[in-house]
């Protein structure tokens, strides 16, 4: 694998996907949220004494949840599968590079346009909470940004998946969102109906919630807040009780699983079938 090959391809990948109407109109959202909740946050404060960086950062949270895998989906989505419907991928895989420096500058170029859409909602959100609540958790928010980055990362490899298996960019893109769909709305839905159907125990229901990669941040997210689930009821009181002072680990080791899973999975879906 040669570096500079696949630094090439990152280049003309991340101006390709910084051409992405709808990546643009994704992070102009997931902006203007991250920097309007922690304002509203600081007009509740200053009415009642009801802000503070809890109470803004947790709104933050259930913003990143909507917005950031809708980021990752579509830039993913759009990687692989328009360019096989123009024939550039066919051409690109006929030029002296093998599928492994054409994926991985696929995947590097990605990355770094999530990385830069996500920067903009960040640094504002980030300016409004110092206005908000001080400097004193800077820690915190900067775990906070850890953990959206790796959930944007695993949408991200999530729809490399569908654009290695779509022939089509607007299949690519209309997977992507039906997806999306699933993993913020049916997911939840699903979650609970499972609980008014089944009436699992804690100990099931937290698998469940372990296998969505968005559930997974979410607890992340509140126990960097809180150092505790306590808010979740049941199901936090017997994530905590069962793996104590491990559970931020547990929780990066399945972000970070998801990852590697899915980037891996499509890795090996694009060298099967090349451009066929």
């Amino acid at each position: 694998m040669e570096p500079r090959l696949t630094w090439t391809i990152a280049q003309r990948e991340f101006r390709e996907a910084l051409r992405n109407k709808w990546l643009w109109f994704y992070t102009a959202g997931f902006t203007g949220l991250a920097f309007a909740l922690p304002q509203a946050g600081l007009a509740a404060a200053g009415y009642a004494g009801l802000g503070g960086f809890g109470r803004t950062a947790a709104s933050l949270i259930n913003a990143f949840l909507l917005f950031v895998p809708l980021i990752g989906l579509s830039v993913g989505a759009g990687a692989l599968a328009p360019d096989r419907e123009r024939g550039t991928l066919l051409y690109l895989l006929a030029q002296p590079v093998n599928q492994a420096e054409v994926f991985g500058g696929k995947a590097l170029g990605a990355t770094l346009a999530v990385i830069v859409a996500l920067g903009l909602g960040f640094s504002l959100a980030g300016i409004s909470l110092v206005a908000s609540a001080g400097s004193s958790h800077l820690l915190t928010y900067l775990a906070l940004i850890g953990y959206t980055l790796l959930l944007a990362l695993a949408a991200l490899g999530m729809g490399f998946v569908i654009s290695v298996v779509a022939r089509k960019g607007a299949a690519a893109s209309g997977a992507a969102l039906l997806l999306w769909l699933g993993l913020v709305f049916f997911g939840d839905l699903g979650l609970i109906g499972a609980t008014l159907a089944w009436r699992p125990t804690p100990a099931a229901l937290l698998a469940m919630l372990l296998t969505n990669p968005l559930q997974q941040f979410k607890l992340a997210a509140i126990y960097a807040l809180r150092s505790t689930l306590d808010t979740l009821g049941p199901v936090g009181q017997y994530a905590t009780y069962r793996f104590g002072d491990a559970l931020p680990l547990l929780l990066l080791a399945l972000l970070l699983g998801w990852i590697v899973l899915t980037f891996g999975a499509a890795f090996l879906i694009f060298r099967r079938k090349g451009d066929l």
